[in-house]
């Protein structure tokens, strides 16, 4: 049965509900209850800023192209093809043929199980209106999924043959007909509608086709499932010619031939779409582990994450490196960065947006800025190891800042650099929580498959991936995509919105593979690396890699680097997620369910609480002693006390970490203890007591003789100068070849002059192999402290938001309710005056100010409302239904039904009064 035929049938006359249809989507909302209209707020948020008047203006903003194109981001796979179902059907369409759409001829219980679903949402959206007779698409997203040459329809399809045989001449229609064996009409119209019926009819159109040349049914084939469009010569071939003599190829312009829209669904067996999707794809298992093995190596992971974190803060105690002039640290400083951690530059601009979200980390603000830790940093410090976990964990899931951007190139063409400007993604949030969240519908310990989940992630938001440079639909003919790069077989959903060139990444540009991979051996088993991306541990795999063969969309993107960074954080383990991640989504932390629900007014500061309790007893207990040993070396068997482990790395070197960390002992280490205010008995006092070994003979004399050189050499500024109580070994300075970059000359016998900074002189003459030591313009020695220099107090970056907020219940019934208030205004019936000139609809009524007086006295004396047209202070004008209770003063004062409170209004600012109907009283 053809789409003709069944709107036929779906039309008898005499069907019920078709006097109380609404004509207009203002009132299919006005016949919505409380709870649909918060709904609909509460789906398409955006609707909301700022409060509209009345539903009128409601329904006006709900078709505007920035909200529309919002909302059909926001659908799934199977919603948007319902959408665009009804794009091709015809204005209105009834339910049959939308089903029709969707299952073709053959049917499909799935399709027709999920149909009525999608139909709701996007009636709850205000995409659909309308009873299920008469269903509307809004003309707004008709305009968006409808097919035209400039977006061709995201089905695949193409014009009706109403649409391509408009403008086209009379005679050559009549010829048209004639081809299909069909008689000859009176007028273009009834030809048209001649043609459109053979189209539709199942029987007559396969007798048609029956007799085409196996050559022209070629043509079909390639046509059929899009894009719609060929290119055809002067002087076509046979098939071509055989196909537009009977009106099966159309003319779109004049090399350019277009498939009908009821002939390619003829030959797609009534089909809009090649795959219809009506469930979500399945999330397959990768890895099962037991849970307690997945909690003990996320918390391992946490664990390194506080370390590494503290590690790169500790390195740039004394003042980090420069602020380009852009924003953002230099290639060069982001490469010392990495050396010093030990890690990839991806991982290490990972670190340093982690620690810049948290609010640990900003620039100073100084002339020549620098970046340095900030109060806040010596704070989390003080916080227990959970608590300092929880803070980084809540900044990266609410954090808009996407450190797998840097390295990449913005829309201008300019490098993405670590903590620059430009990296702020506002889906961000919403795919990380969802990644998890999905993650959660597993049962505890097992890892999903990153391909799936991306499957997922693509069926819930197909837009969103599309729209940001994405890959076509999965079920689109041959060809090439608008704004998008072509799918498997054809044209991309970012064509449709004219949304091409999406974000740049950073692994699109340097070909670096940023992900999860499959990894051999012992270890959480996440991967940041050039090709496979292969790691340590039994990792997630699937890594993408980004020159050309990982996902090119944002999102998919944004999903692949929530993977890595999760398991980097510990809120994986090793691909699981954990029972401390869990509780920090607000998710039950039993058996999964098939879609975990998070706990409502649940603030998340609460849920971190949760984690960080969780998270406490997995983590390894702080010890306050080392082990010394003969060859200069400490080995700590754990993690260290705060203050054993803040002294530990003046006085020494680290040389491994691991499960245990060993330091080294050094000349250099020693004299920086004695910088910092130390005695030779301090230092030996501190290592008796804080070790579980006597203290090594070789360890004692070391420090000793680093003490008993420590300070002989005095340096001040003068420019600088030197001075020692030995006018020998002041001598012996200037007698070396290694001071000539110096410039000292002797002014007296113990006191030298350089012609250089106080700091590069240290430095010079400690590379010489001397100890010298600072000291103030009174003489005092100068102590340096490793925590000397902060920034001063800094609030973390704000996440910039994808759109409006989600509103929260108490917003919403304030919304309602004023728009109820501000329809019932409008829309209320006033008395007219016998003598009162005609007024268009809406327009604020006119009455002098002896008649404004007079009707208000009146009604406050009845008891009655009125209708008044008002003006504010700002020079806006309304329309408002108030129950006046009292005038005087120049002042009336009554209940607005509008506002739904009593306010007072100047009666100089009234433009008019009028009386209600006697129905509307």
């Amino acid at each position: 049965m053809g789409i003709g035929e069944l709107d036929r049938e779906a039309h008898v006359p005499g069907g019920t509900g078709a006097a109380a249809a609404p004509r207009t989507l203002a009132e299919a909302l006005r016949a919505r209850g409380d709870e649909g209209l918060a709904a609909l707020l509460r789906a398409r948020p955006d609707l909301l800023s700022p409060v509209p008047n009345d539903l009128t203006q409601l329904a006006t903003r709900a078709g505007t192209r920035g909200s529309v194109v919002r909302a059909l981001e926001r659908l799934d796979r199977f919603t948007l093809q319902t959408a665009e179902a009804l794009a091709v059907a015809p204005d209105p369409a009834p339910y049959p043929v939308l089903l029709a759409l969707l299952t073709g001829d053959d049917g499909d219980p799935d399709i027709e199980a999920a149909l009525p679903r999608a139909v709701e949402v996007l009636r709850e959206q205000a995409l659909v209106w309308g009873e299920d007779d008469r269903l509307r698409l809004v003309r707004t997203a008709r305009e968006l999924l409808a097919p035209s040459p400039q977006h061709p329809s995201p089905t695949g399809l193409g014009p009706t043959v109403s649409e391509s045989t408009a403008g086209m001449s009379p005679g050559r229609i009549q010829e048209i007909l004639a081809a299909a064996g069909l008689p000859a009409t009176h007028d273009p119209v009834s030809a048209v509608a001649a043609l459109t019926d053979l189209f539709t009819d199942r029987d007559r159109m396969g007798a048609l086709l029956d007799t085409a040349p196996s050559d022209a049914l070629a043509v079909l084939d390639r046509l059929v499932w899009g894009p719609p469009y060929g290119e055809v010569t002067a002087n076509p071939a046979p098939p071509v010619r055989w196909l537009r003599d009977r009106g099966l190829l159309l003319p779109a312009s004049p090399r350019t031939v277009v498939l009908p829209r009821e002939a390619a669904l003829h030959l797609r067996g009534g089909r809009a779409h090649r795959s219809p999707e009506p469930h979500a794809p399945t999330l397959a298992v990768l890895r099962e582990y037991r849970p307690q093995v997945v909690d003990n190596a996320a918390a391992g992971q946490a664990y390194t994450a506080l370390a590494t974190v503290e590690e790169l803060l500790k390195t740039w105690d004394q003042g980090g490196p420069a602020v380009l002039r852009a924003g953002g640290m230099s290639v060069r400083d982001l490469k010392r960065t990495a050396t010093a951690l030990d890690v990839t530059e991806q991982v290490a601009a990972f670190w340093l947006e982690l620690a810049y979200g948290a609010g640990l980390l900003a620039s100073d603000g100084e002339a020549d800025e620098r970046y340095a830790p900030t109060p806040a940093y010596d704070d989390w410090l003080d916080l227990p190891p959970a608590e300092r976990w929880a803070r980084l964990a809540t900044s990266w899931l609410v954090g808009t800042r996407t450190s797998g951007l840097v390295g990449g190139q913005d829309a201008k063409g300019r490098a993405l650099s670590a903590l620059g400007p430009d990296l702020d993604r506002g889906a961000a949030p919403e795919v990380r929580r969802r990644v998890l969240t999905l993650q959660a519908t597993l049962p505890p310990g097992v890892a999903a498959d990153p391909e799936t989940l991306l499957a997922r992630l693509r069926w819930e938001r197909p837009l969103r991936g599309s729209s940001a440079g994405g890959a076509g639909a999965p079920d689109q003919g041959a060809g090439t995509a608008t704004g998008g790069r072509g799918g498997p077989s054809g044209t991309g959903h970012g064509g449709a919105y004219g949304a091409g060139a999406g974000a740049g990444g950073a692994y699109g540009t340097t070909g670096t593979a940023y992900g999860t991979g499959t990894g051999t051996g012992t270890g959480t088993g996440t991967a940041y690396g050039t090709g496979t991306g292969t790691g340590p541990g039994g990792g997630t795999g699937a890594t993408r890699s980004a020159t050309g063969h990982g996902p090119s969309d944002l999102r998919s993107r944004l999903a692949l680097w929530t993977l890595a960074e999760a398991e980097l954080l510990g809120i994986t383990g090793r691909g699981a997620l954990a029972s401390p991640a869990r509780a920090l989504l607000n998710l039950p932390l039993a058996e999964a369910a098939a879609e975990p629900v998070a706990e409502h007014g649940v603030e998340l500061s609460v849920a971190a609480a949760r984690a960080a309790t969780l998270l406490a007893p997995l983590l390894p207990e702080a010890v306050d002693h080392v082990l010394l040993q003969a060859d200069l070396t400490a080995v700590a068997p754990g993690p260290l006390r705060r203050p054993l482990a803040d002294m530990l790395s003046v006085l020494a070197d680290v040389e491994s970490k691991g499960g245990a960390t060993v330091y080294r002992f050094t000349p250099g280490s020693v004299r920086r203890a004695l910088d910092a205010g130390r005695s030779a008995s301090d230092l030996q006092d501190f290592l008796t007591a804080h070790s579980r070994t006597p203290v090594p003979q070789p360890l004692s004399y070391l420090i000793d003789d680093v003490a008993r050189k420590h300070g002989h050499l005095r340096i001040g500024a003068a420019s600088a100068y030197v001075r020692c109580d030995d006018d020998a070994l002041l001598g012996e300075i200037l007698a070396d070849k290694r001071s000539a970059s110096l410039r000292l000359r002797r002014l007296a016998p113990t006191v030298l002059a350089a012609q250089t900074d106080p700091a590069a002189l240290l430095d010079g003459l400690r590379s010489m192999g001397y100890a010298p030591a600072a000291e103030s313009a009174a003489g005092d020695v100068l102590i340096t402290r490793a925590d000397a220099y902060r920034t001063g107090p800094r609030t973390a970056p704000a996440p910039v938001p994808d759109g409006p907020p989600a509103p929260d219940g108490t917003l919403l019934g304030a919304a309602v309710r004023a728009i109820r208030s501000g329809d019932a205004a409008a829309t209320a019936v006033r008395k007219e005056r016998p003598d009162a000139p005609a007024r268009a609809g809406g327009e604020l009524p006119r009455t002098s100010p002896a008649e404004t007086l007079a009707t208000v006295q009146a009604a406050a004396m009845t008891g009655s409302a009125v209708w008044i047209g008002y003006v504010n202070a700002e020079g806006a004008a309304s329309q408002r239904v108030i129950a006046p209770v009292r005038v005087e003063g120049g002042f009336v004062t009554g209940y607005d039904h509008t506002a739904d409170e009593v306010r007072t209004y100047p009666l100089h600012r009234i433009t008019g009064v009028a009386e209600l109907a006697d129905d509307q009283v």
